[in-house]
């Protein structure tokens, strides 16, 4: 490894290590039972989760990225610089639907931004107990608060020491702060990485099988002695847990006498920078000799979870009824150790239990033959699990369905669509009090929701997740506009039957309206109740469900939603709740929608202004360029190609703003008026380049951009370019011979005052082909962009200028095929410009 490699990773032990620490630091101020920190990342509109303690990584994936412009209290904390304290569940709904709809537990939280006097560089968070007065909790963020000052400090001194403060990996899941050594502890010891001293107990020793005295305490005997099998993974968490990095669940090993332990591992000592000393204990999993012979002979399965999903005990009747042997299970994180297990419908039961104290009761199917599946096929067993919530674990027990057990717990729940219930039959919709959360995800759909962006797309998304989870058959969508709900989208519902309510004021007495004005969301379980409360409203059915939800995004009315079910039925307390969070998360999607909607026609009309409509000519020259929007997001961005006279020369010229939407097309429109403006005066490539940078700096729109600029003498050919951090141009010889372009840049616009722009001389003779293009023309996600370039270079070495379409001019015929498959592409992620240029011989140049 080199020094620099070494700093490296020396300079991110310190970093995992101080940040392992301070959300360790906060959980315990804030009195919470997990936590984590966002760091900032590579990419600046995304949070990173750097750090989670107390909660298994695996089940909080879809948090691990946090985009800075997504409403959750993480961004905004972060954006904002400002804290945010959530008390509970409801005030979560209230503030934050899409957290709360993704997370329908009761829990409180807060969020503290980390700062220094100069930078920001995340958010600490800490999940806690609801609380039922938020002055209860003001002692504990204030204490939160000062964590989160001297962890700004710590990493402003990491910052100037040449360190960078960002990560871009997964998150280190460690545990949470322990009280003490663990519970069950049966031996412990230290070591120390600079001496190489180990010193352990008289417990430890005597489960070694030595007397203290007896036994050789350096590292490499007490991982031979302790990890029979494989010793020299025991050795490397060692080394790893003295360089900042501890396990983050505790590892399996054997004893001299056979028996299964757990070891943990842990920084210690007060070194500042790796290596630290290192702390281990050998815990006991079982709950104890007596509990666990108590334990072995209950008839139903009763296993246990530590807080980060690791098994730490199962009884016999688990084992079977899980399908592995014991010494399988033990000291393995759940999803590993019962692979059909890991399923997005338990993964939302798993979660509740890990962040509300209430028991969870749901239904599994235990796939036949060792199959994995997402539902119950034919053969499969079905077990309910009960899991109860613990302050440092998770005990779950497993009960074949079709026998009761002993207990006073309240009855199961019905298992999904379609799944059997205890006597054998099965379900054609939900059963009446079935959990909420078990019919769906609410994670789904508010994550969904985060990627539509027109309301049509929005409507498509609720289509699509939120009627098949709660077995809808029929949906509405009705958005408020000048006092007047119009249809934006329907399903389901007969030919013609919405259209007389299409533009009804906000005065008529219909469920539809009444919801919005109100605010209340109305819930009928079957078509004579909603004939009775209003009477002569027509029906589309004579029997079936409805409900009516309010569209409202912070107060603002946006429209209403009808859910329509072919049965009678009834709607739970959680159910009723469930949906009203989502139709918060629906409104805000459709107000965005609509502030979209409005922002892209402004983009679009700003674009078609500012791209060239005519490129200047030479007799002696011809050009061709196409400009092809993105199809995500706003569709418009920063792309451009012209062409403007300069002197006796033509300048061809072609860049990329960053970003996408109204900001980068205004920005694009100032740097190619500035680009046209310098080009027209006739200063040189480089000298172009350098005020364009400067400029962009000066105007500070808090983007950068690529650029290529090419000065042609239309009579000789001769052509000097410089590049701003833009791809490199491909040029097409005569003879069709195809070469990428090698000519040196400087950076990227808008970045350094004093960027330098190195100019090369080429020679575009006559029939030859230059082609400049953007990124989007060779880049494709999870693609080498080198792949991309290699594609487009054969396909321009193969068009040839002879064999051009008929009915186009040569030069376009080539740019139609080389945009081609992009124009034929259901999406773009990203615009695409390309501009062509080619000599004409003297031979062609007709008087």
């Amino acid at each position: 490894m080199t020094g620099s490699a070494e700093r490296e990773d020396q300079a991110l032990n310190s970093l995992a290590a101080l940040l392992s620490g301070s959300v360790a630091d906060a959980i315990r101020a804030a009195r919470g039972f997990a936590g984590g920190v966002y760091l900032r990342s590579s990419s600046p509109e995304l949070l990173r989760l750097a750090v989670l303690a107390g909660l298994p990584g695996q089940l909080f994936r879809p948090w691990w990225r946090m985009p800075l412009g997504r409403p959750f209290p993480a961004a905004d904390s972060h954006r904002l610089g400002v804290e945010v304290l959530l008390t509970d569940a409801t005030e979560t709904m209230r503030r934050y639907p899409q957290l709360a709809a993704s997370l329908p537990f009761q829990f409180g939280s807060l969020y503290v931004p980390v700062v220094s006097a100069s930078s920001s560089f995340g958010v600490l968070t800490v999940l806690r107990p609801s609380a039922s007065d938020a002055t209860d909790v003001l002692p504990d963020r204030d204490r939160m608060t000062a964590v989160a000052e001297n962890l700004g400090t710590a990493l402003s001194v990491l910052e100037k020491d040449g360190a960078e403060v960002v990560w871009d990996g997964e998150p280190m899941c460690v545990r949470p702060p322990a009280e003490g050594l663990p519970r069950r502890y049966v031996g412990r010891f230290t070591w120390d990485p600079v001496t190489g001293e180990v010193t352990g107990d008289d417990a430890l020793g005597a489960l070694l099988g030595t007397g203290p005295g007896a036994f050789p305490w350096t590292p490499q005997a007490l991982t031979h002695t302790l990890a029979l099998d494989d010793p020299h993974v025991l050795l490397a968490a060692l080394h790893e847990t003295a360089a900042g990095r501890p396990p983050a669940h505790p590892l399996p090993v054997h004893t001299v006498n056979g028996g299964l332990r757990l070891l943990e591992l842990w920084t210690s000592g007060n070194a500042l920078v790796p290596p630290y000393a290192v702390g281990g204990a050998v815990v006991d999993p079982g709950p104890g000799s007596a509990a666990d012979g108590a334990a072995d002979l209950l008839p139903e399965g009763v296993f246990a979870l530590d807080r980060l999903g690791l098994i730490t005990y199962v009884n016999p009747r688990a084992a079977e009824l899980l399908g592995r042997p014991r010494p399988e299970l033990l000291g393995r994180p759940l999803w590993q150790a019962v692979p059909w297990l890991n399923q997005p419908s338990y993964e939302d039961h798993l979660r509740g239990a890990l962040l509300t104290p209430e028991p969870v009761h749901f239904q599994v199917a235990r796939p036949s033959g060792g199959r994995r599946t997402p539902a119950a096929a034919h053969g499969d067993t079905w077990l309910t699990m009960s899991v109860y919530p613990g302050p440092g674990s998770l005990t779950c027990k497993l009960i074949p369905m079709g026998r009761v057990a002993d207990t006073t717990e309240a009855p199961e729940a019905a298992p999904l669509h379609g799944g059997p219930v205890a006597d054998g039959s099965a379900l054609a919709e939900p059963a009446t009090g079935i959990t909420t959360t078990a019919l769906y995800r609410p994670v789904v759909l508010a994550m969904a929701l985060t990627e539509a962006v027109t309301a049509r797309q929005v409507s498509e998304t609720v289509m699509r997740e939120l009627l098949p989870a709660f077995g809808g058959r029929r949906l509405a969508i009705y958005l408020l506009q000048d006092r007047r709900l119009y249809l934006a989208w329907e399903t389901g519902f007969p030919q013609g039957f919405l259209a007389p309510f299409d533009g009804v004021g906000l005065d008529a007495k219909l469920p539809g309206v009444e919801t919005l004005t109100t605010g209340r969301p109305l819930f009928f379980e079957s078509m004579p109740q909603l004939a009775a409360a209003y009477p002569g409203i027509p029906l589309d059915a004579k029997v079936g469900a409805r409900a009516f939800l309010p569209l409202i995004a912070s107060g603002r009315p946006v429209g209403s939603c009808i859910l329509g079910f072919d049965r009678p039925r009834d709607f739970s307390t959680e159910e009723r709740t469930v949906l009203t969070a989502l139709t918060g998360l629906i409104a805000q999607a459709l107000e965005r929608a609509r502030r979209y909607d409005s922002e892209a026609a402004l983009a679009r009309g700003l674009q078609e202004a500012l791209l060239p409509h005519r490129l200047s000519s030479h007799p002696q020259v011809e050009t061709a360029g196409r400009y092809l929007s993105g199809t995500k997001g706003m569709d418009v961005g920063g792309d451009w190609y012209d062409v403007v006279e300069a002197g006796d020369a033509l300048a061809l010229v072609i860049g990329d703003v960053q970003g996408h939407g109204v900001q980068a097309a205004a920005t694009m429109g100032q740097l190619r008026s500035a680009v046209r403006a310098f080009a027209l005066s006739d200063h040189p490539p480089d000298v172009v380049m350098s005020h364009t940078n400067r400029l962009l700096i000066d105007l500070d729109p808090g983007q950068f951009a690529s650029c290529c600029y090419v000065r042609l003498d239309p009579v000789t050919g001769v052509a000097r370019a410089a590049r701003a951090g833009h791809p490199q141009p491909l040029l097409r010889h005569p003879d069709g011979r195809t070469e990428l372009l090698d000519l040196p840049g400087g950076v990227v616009l808008g970045v350094a005052p004093r960027a330098r722009y190195p100019v090369t001389d080429l020679l575009l003779e006559p029939d030859a082909v230059l082609a400049l293009y953007t990124d989007g023309l060779v880049e494709r996600p999870g693609a080498d962009i080198d792949d991309g370039i290699e594609k487009i270079r054969a396909t321009l070495s193969r068009a040839g200028i002879p064999h051009a379409r008929p009915g186009a001019s040569s030069l376009s015929g080539t740019a139609d095929l080389l945009t081609e498959e992009a124009r034929q592409a259901t999406e773009r992620p990203d615009d695409i410009a390309l501009l062509l240029t080619t000599r004409r011989s003297t031979r062609e140049i007709r008087p």
